[in-house]
């Protein structure tokens, strides 16, 4: 007997059982039940034939990775637990070892099978929020939700499902109402935000199935290597004309919600320094005094209409922080630009800072992302712009003034250009190699900058923060193996893996005609109009990204999941379990290999390095600004410790008020922030990880050469 008839069996029965098992709603209209397009099981193949022959992870599709899936799937339709009971799980259990032998027989019956029980969960509980809503709460009542979901188990039944609901919603009328939202209105966005989310429902495609049923596949390898649909590919990255004018970031859908995938160096989001990936947007609002409008289950492109706008316009979002349904919405403002190149363009200056009756120049350069205008380049344009370029210039103007210093400041750069990463290291160090990548078939390239041009050789420190990446991380690595300089701030991200994107019709193609050439003398009129739809442009079966390599450092150290470590690390609101590369749990192992060749200029030494670590100890000890930042970060680590979230709400609205004062770091003119030029003080005061490296900096000048 067949997976997909056993499948279809169990899933009527789980269905009849709970329609028995509670009182339902007043009827809805029918699902439609989505089944895979002809496509689909083409696709299916070249994605398992490109995983296995190109992916740096080599794995076999197994009974092992077969539960990997399976854990996948479940958890990508109900990571909350809201949806489906124990009841469903203890049935889907038996297929968890079968995955792999329907995947290689291009079946996806499991699939969609489980997705349309799926829907079905989720139209049900959805059916019930209008009279939850017309019932109200008792916000006196104490009452706490369980935001611990590794320790939340599946409801055992239908009426304990109902109660984590009734909860659930309860919570976020609670939030409505800490933004000052009077009830009436809060049911209203409520009401009308689940009337959406019903609506979305019924416009599910088999697209969307396969999407994320196949994401369940390649994130098995690492967090990196997906899938994107047709509609994904087309979508996810909105038209760059479209996605660049307004706040600078390109938009995706995630079933109901908005997300932000990506923040463009040098637009208001980046500039806000408060919008990140996996960001969720909840509400858009025009102007200072305009109201929120509630998007949750809105259509991609019309998110992306109300947040596009005239340049120089108001615009505010609320947003929930890393997607956390339970959080708080953040409410951001900020001012539509056009974003260009120029934009996210390297920036420098000079900060001078006053101590002992001396004066000491540290330059600053800003670097958004390692960039390159690719077109130029390919143009043959001599001068085609590029980071390294940008910076050359700086580093000329910086050197005319006199500077005694510099920092490189990568807070919040997730990369870019590998070769610009490589040439702007070029720029410090003299000809050597700065980063080694091992292939798929386990080959080693040594990239390598040949210009023994240094440009400036005074005291350098790199700062960078959690989100510093990629590109950002092979530079940082750089200066650290080659003692040019020191590393402030926050661990780096740890992405150390190289990625390429693969669109799937031509392999997709190919394999058609291989199929119909080996079956020509049978009835393969269906794989004949298949090939020819795919052929004929009329169809499109969407991209793969795929990971096919990982970085080492020039010493033979991976950047993969470790990051840059810094040599003096300052205060941190994240940990690694919360933001970087090793809080994803298949991302790929931090390894080594053999050192490149390779002669270190030893501008940091040991003693530098303890002398340094001394002040900042003083430092932390006495300075205002740091005292707060460190208290405000303590604060914050013991709430996040509490897994439960109050449902009171005199409780919930004292809890606010804490919250938001400690949000706020004393910017009165402290003591140390006399040391620097007046004109400086305003960005010096809002920027304690940027002073403390300038201060540290000229510590490192005063220092006897």
């Amino acid at each position: 007997m067949q997976i997909r008839f056993l499948i279809y069996l169990g899933i009527l029965m789980l269905v009849l059982e709970t329609i028995n098992a509670q009182e339902q709603p007043a009827a809805q209209e029918e699902l439609v039940t989505l089944v895979p397009l002809p496509e689909h099981s083409k696709v299916l193949f070249i994605t398992l034939a490109y995983l296995e022959k190109y992916h740096y992870r080599k794995l076999k599709l197994n009974d092992s990775l077969s539960a990997v899936v399976f854990a996948n799937y479940i958890e990508g339709l109900d990571p909350s637990k809201v949806f489906f009971l124990k009841s469903d799980l203890d049935y889907f259990e038996k297929y968890k070892l079968q995955l792999d032998d329907e995947l290689l027989a291009e079946k996806l019956d499991f699939g969609f099978q489980i997705f349309n029980l799926y829907q079905t969960r989720v139209l049900d509980q959805y059916a019930r929020i209008p009279e939850m809503l017309e019932k109200g709460f008792d916000y006196e009542k104490q009452e706490y939700y369980d935001l611990d979901l590794d320790e939340i188990d599946w409801a055992s039944s239908a009426e304990e499902l109902n109660e984590r609901w009734r909860l659930i919603v309860k919570g976020r009328a609670l939030n409505l109402l800490l933004a000052k939202k009077e009830w009436d209105e809060a049911k209203k966005i409520l009401s009308d935000r689940n009337a959406r989310r019903i609506k979305s429902l019924y416009q599910n495609k088999s697209e969307d199935v396969f999407q994320v049923y196949l994401n369940a596949l390649t994130s098995a390898y690492d967090p990196h290597t997906s899938y994107f649909s047709p509609i994904t590919s087309d979508n996810f990255q909105i038209n760059m004309s479209l996605s660049l004018e307004g706040i600078g970031a390109v938009l995706g859908q995630q079933l109901d919600y908005t997300q932000i995938v990506s923040v463009v160096p040098g637009g208001p989001a980046f500039k806000s320094k408060r919008i990140f990936e996996k960001d969720k947007v909840i509400a858009v609002a025009q102007g200072d005094d305009g109201e929120f409008i509630d998007v949750v289950g809105w259509r991609l492109d019309e998110v992306v209409q109300k947040i596009r706008g005239p340049k120089g316009t108001v615009v505010r979002l609320q947003t929930l922080s890393k997607g956390d349904l339970a959080a708080l919405p953040d409410t951001i403002r900020m001012i539509r630009e056009k974003i260009k190149l120029e934009d996210e363009s390297a920036k420098g200056e000079i900060i001078s800072y006053f101590e002992d009756d001396a004066t000491y120049q540290v330059g600053v350069i800003t670097l958004p992302s390692f960039y390159i205008d690719f077109e130029e380049r390919s143009a043959g344009v001599e001068n085609y712009k590029s980071t390294t370029r940008d910076v050359s210039i700086l580093l000329d103007s910086l050197n005319e003034i006199g500077m005694d210093a510099l920092v490189i400041d990568l807070r919040y750069n997730g990369g870019g250009s590998l070769d610009e990463a490589i040439d702007l290291t070029g720029l410090f160090i003299p000809s050597g190699p700065v980063v080694q990548v091992r292939n798929t078939d386990n080959s080693i390239d040594v990239l390598s900058d040949d210009n023994p041009k240094v440009m400036y050789e005074g005291p350098l420190a790199v700062l960078e923060n959690r989100y510093s990446a990629s590109a950002s991380e092979i530079f940082a690595a750089a200066i650290q193996d080659y003692k040019r300089g020191v590393v402030f701030g926050e661990n780096s991200f740890g992405k150390g893996t190289v990625q390429s994107l693969l669109r799937l019709e031509r392999p997709v193609l190919n394999y058609l005609n291989r199929l119909i050439a080996v079956n020509q003398f049978s009835k393969n009129d269906d794989l004949i109009d298949l090939r020819d739809k795919v052929k004929n442009q009329e169809i499109s079966l969407g991209q793969l990204k795929m990971t096919l390599a990982k970085f080492y450092r020039a010493s033979g150290s991976s950047t993969q999941r470790t990051g840059v470590r810094p040599d003096i690390a300052f205060p941190s609101y994240f940990t690694s379990d919360e933001v970087g590369e090793s809080s994803s749990p298949s991302a790929l192992p931090w390894d080594e290999i053999g050192p490149s060749n390779f002669s270190s200029n030893y501008d940091v030494s040991s003693e530098l390095l303890d002398d340094l670590y001394d002040e900042y100890r003083k430092h932390i000890a006495e300075d205002k600004q740091l005292m707060d930042l460190v208290n405000d970060i303590n604060k914050q680590r013991a709430a996040n410790e509490d897994k439960s979230m109050s449902l009171n709400l005199s409780m919930r609205q004292k809890e606010a008020e804490a919250n938001e004062s400690s949000k706020k770091l004393d910017e009165e003119v402290v003591k140390t922030e006399l040391f620097f030029a007046e004109t400086d003080r305003a960005k010096i005061s809002k920027d304690p990880y940027l002073k403390e490296s300038i201060r540290l900096m000229a510590e490192w000048v005063k220092r006897p050469n």
